[in-house]
């Protein structure tokens, strides 16, 4: 069932999203990435790696880098999934069928324009497959797990263990999908924010004087 016939579009709280830090970095990624190509025989090992078991463990530290984003990405996802709830619990427009399932669904399946315009922009070509899997990601582990807690077949398959793991959130409930023409909202990396709030403050205070 679809929540649809709004009188007024309701606004959303912004998404925020915050860089990552710390255990790993793009370079680490890049090098997964290479040796995976190197393995599937797509590109040439020489020069930087020929040995079978090294180009494994690069792929491996790469994968376990790709997680460590997802589970970060995923706290800032769940953190406004229920900023979302508690927002409509304070609306006229209240319905207990309306949980953080429905904001998921909203997000990862029909975000507003701007969203999807503003992810091109910031070079996000797959939004729904790095959402749905950071939300199954996040909804497994609240931090990142020790790379030896993970075995080598999770690893090498994180993103099909993380599809289903949504596919479960989902089905936690029942929810009710929203009509997505009825809802809107922004989203942010952390520091531009910031400055958002920063010019609003300081044109109150120019205002006020």
């Amino acid at each position: 069932m679809v929540l649809q016939d709004m009188s007024a579009i309701v606004q959303l709280p912004p998404l925020i999203l915050h860089p990552f830090s710390g255990g790993g970095s793009v370079d680490e990624l890049l090098e997964g990435s290479r040796a995976s190509l190197a393995l599937q025989g797509l590109i040439e090992a020489e020069g930087y790696c020929q040995d079978e078991s090294e180009l494994e463990r690069r792929v491996l530290n790469g994968r376990y880098q790709e997680i460590r984003m997802l589970v970060f990405l995923g706290k800032d996802l769940f953190r406004w999934l229920q900023q979302c709830v508690d927002s409509m619990e304070r609306s006229p427009r209240a319905d207990p069928r309306i949980n953080e399932q429905s904001f998921a669904t909203l997000l990862v399946d029909s975000p507003p324009a701007a969203v999807r315009s503003k992810l091109e922009q910031w070079g996000v070509t797959d939004r729904r497959a790095i959402f749905s899997r950071a939300i199954g990601v996040n909804s497994l582990f609240r931090q990142p797990p020790p790379i030896g807690c993970l075995s080598p077949t999770l690893l090498k398959n994180y993103h099909r263990f993380a599809d289903y793991a949504y596919i479960c959130f989902q089905h936690l409930r029942p929810f009710l999908e929203l009509d997505p023409k009825g809802f809107d909202f922004g989203i942010y990396a952390s520091d531009e924010y910031a400055r958002i709030l920063s010019d609003e403050w300081e044109h109150e205070e120019q205002s006020e004087s």
